[in-house]
């Protein structure tokens, strides 16, 4: 008797895969999730507010398994929880130190009510599982429409509030001595930075969100110091990442999030590698 241990393995019918209707529907999800993460990831590292990137993510399970409890969509649930998180977190944290405990706090709460619902809703069981580790492959049309509207919002508000927005982000201090109202952006940020977790949970999950929203911004500013440029190579390393990976899972049969995952570890990898090999030579110059 043979048995199979790992169902990976070549498709001769991968076109097909690639150009079917919920495959479509996962590209363009996965496009706009990767243009919405991009767009918030710089800002996440600049801020230092990459554990509440992380945490927000987790914050909205109990909205995703409550939603399943009463009967509303996940998605719904998902971004309550996220967004009223987000002003929870932007409300009184106004300093790192601050933000830190009052991440940390609402994320146990929001733990602890997620086991509740979890315990309650009989059906929940795959919810957790695509909140865990996101199903990019059954995002549906109401989804997409969802996620190009929340992309707009979170476009024009980043567009209208960049300069202040950097401003804050660079300096909070100087910016708060100049009346830059820096608590007000900050509450502000943490809310766009909730609407693009709702969006990405639901591609990556929450376990792998930082392959989005983080891994890249971080691999992007070690290439340029121009806010700007870091932000559009961002992007794009999303933008490959998320393209690639649905290629990749399509011929191969893998999870299309292990894959993008792997390619956006992979670059800033490579990114660090170069980095280090750099100063190391320069470092050898000197002396």
């Amino acid at each position: 008797m043979t048995t199979t241990v790992v169902a990976l393995g070549y498709q001769d019918d991968w076109w097909q895969i690639l150009t079917s209707t919920f495959m479509s529907n996962a590209l363009i999800g996965g496009t706009i999730v990767a243009l919405a993460a991009g767009l918030i990831g710089y800002f996440v590292v600049v801020r230092n507010t990459a554990f509440a990137a992380h945490a927000l993510a987790h914050i909205g399970l109990p909205g995703a398994t409550g939603a399943v409890l009463v009967g509303l969509p996940v998605a719904l649930g998902l971004g309550v929880f996220c967004i009223g998180g987000a002003l929870v977190i932007g409300a009184l944290g106004r300093r790192a130190a601050d933000r830190e405990v009052a991440t940390g706090t609402v994320l146990a709460m929001a733990t602890g009510l997620g086991l509740l619902f979890n315990s309650l809703a009989t059906r929940s069981s795959s919810t957790m599982t695509n909140v865990l580790f996101g199903n990019l492959l059954a995002i549906t049309q109401e989804q997409l429409v969802t996620f190009a509207v929340l992309l707009a919002v979170l476009a024009v508000c980043v567009g209208i509030t960049y300069r202040p927005l950097l401003f804050t982000s660079v300096n909070p201090q100087v910016a708060d001595a100049k009346g830059v109202p820096v608590r007000g952006l900050s509450i502000m940020f943490m809310v766009l930075l909730g609407l693009a977790i709702t969006m990405a949970v639901q591609a990556v999950g929450t376990l792998l969100l930082f392959a989005l929203v983080v891994t890249p911004a971080a691999t992007a500013i070690m290439l340029t110091p121009r806010p700007s440029l870091a932000i559009a190579l961002s992007t794009v390393i999303n933008l490959v990442a998320v393209w690639l990976g649905l290629g990749v899972s399509a011929m191969f049969n893998a999870p299309p999030s292990f894959v993008i995952v792997t390619i956006a570890c992979g670059v800033w990898a490579a990114v660090w590698a170069g980095e280090r090999l750099r100063s190391t030579s320069d470092r050898v110059l000197v002396t």
